[in-house]
């Protein structure tokens, strides 16, 4: 209540009359927003403890990518020190809720037109996607999943078993061509738009990292998925597209296909890691049910790339332990 009091005293400061302010959303951080309505306008307040979230890179990739073309909401105002954002409001209609077999092509079609747009973006001075990030990302599957949640002992063996499997998932991230990545490119961070769809957020982590990232986490999307030929030829759709704009050269399907797989299979490793965390540590129980289908992925793809077969036949064990279920 604090917080939402320095909020309300902030606000009167900056617009010298009465609004009104309501939960818009959460997300899977300590970051929280609220909806402020103003003469008839509304306006997103992002609340950021600075001890807990820094504020700072937020502003500097949302300039970077408005600066670009990308629709992010625009800054108007902010408090560094309590940390609140004054926001562009993007409105309330994810592409999550928007979706279905009528509308993903569309949808689609302007998400990979904006990703285009955030790749060619400016890298200056981002972190890179390295294989220290790379790895670090995998071991909450270990950490999480494996351990917290399934209760399995993390004895020398299932490290070594683990390791193998990381190090072929990170030589082929490492091997794809570079760009700028958002790092969270799927459903819920999307936005529909009347006029230059998508609204994108919750970009502050972007990084230079492997061409395939955001494409997978779009395609293969925690929250909902598409049959695989069709996910395909997006991905090769897209593919073309990346060639004529020349953010890279051209790729032949086969080894574009194989960096996509692999690059999902360590994202969904991640992810999967990521909601048992939200879960055990953070009491947010929800993301639970989304792990089914992320781990799916990761099977079917580990039953078509003979390099996987170490992380099919683990997920087959603990399946015959009884704790898996594709």
């Amino acid at each position: 209540m604090d917080r939402i009091r320095a909020i309300e005293d902030w606000l009167h400061t900056l617009l010298n009359e009465d609004f009104e302010m309501e939960p818009a959303s959460e997300d899977a951080s300590f970051r929280r927003y609220f909806r402020v309505t103003h003469q008839g306008k509304t306006h997103i307040v992002m609340d950021a403890p600075p001890d807990k979230e820094d504020v700072h890179p937020f502003i500097d990739i949302a300039r970077r990518l408005e600066m670009n073309g990308v629709h992010v909401p625009h800054l108007f105002d902010a408090d560094l020190e309590q940390g609140f954002l004054l926001l562009s409001d993007l409105g309330s209609t994810s592409y999550l809720s928007a979706l279905s077999h009528e509308t993903v092509d569309s949808l689609y079609g302007d998400a990979l037109q904006a990703m285009l747009q955030i790749q060619t973006t400016n890298i200056n001075e981002l972190p890179y996607y390295n294989r220290e990030l790379l790895h670090r990302e995998m071991e909450l599957f270990r950490e999480w999943y494996l351990g917290r949640h399934l209760e399995l002992p993390l004895d020398r063996l299932l490290s070594a078993r683990l390791e193998t499997i990381y190090e072929t998932l990170i030589q082929s991230a490492l091997a794809q061509p570079r760009v700028f990545v958002h790092r969270d490119y799927h459903s819920r961070n999307l936005m529909v738009m009347d006029e230059n769809n998508p609204g994108v957020i919750d970009f502050q982590d972007a990084v230079i990292g492997p061409v395939t990232y955001d494409l997978v986490s779009l395609l293969r999307d925690c929250y909902i998925d598409w049959p695989r030929e069709r996910v395909e030829t997006w991905a090769l759709q897209y593919r073309d597209m990346a060639v004529e704009k020349s953010v890279i050269d051209a790729i032949p399907d086969e080894q574009f296909l194989s960096w996509f797989d692999l690059m999902g299979v360590q994202r969904h490793l991640k992810a999967t890691g990521i909601f048992a965390r939200l879960n055990y540590r953070d009491g947010k129980s929800g993301y639970m049910n989304d792990i089914p289908r992320t781990l799916g992925y990761v099977y079917e793809v580990c039953g078509r790339h003979e390099s996987l077969q170490e992380l099919k036949d683990l997920l087959d064990e603990i399946h015959d332990m009884g704790k898996f279920s594709t």
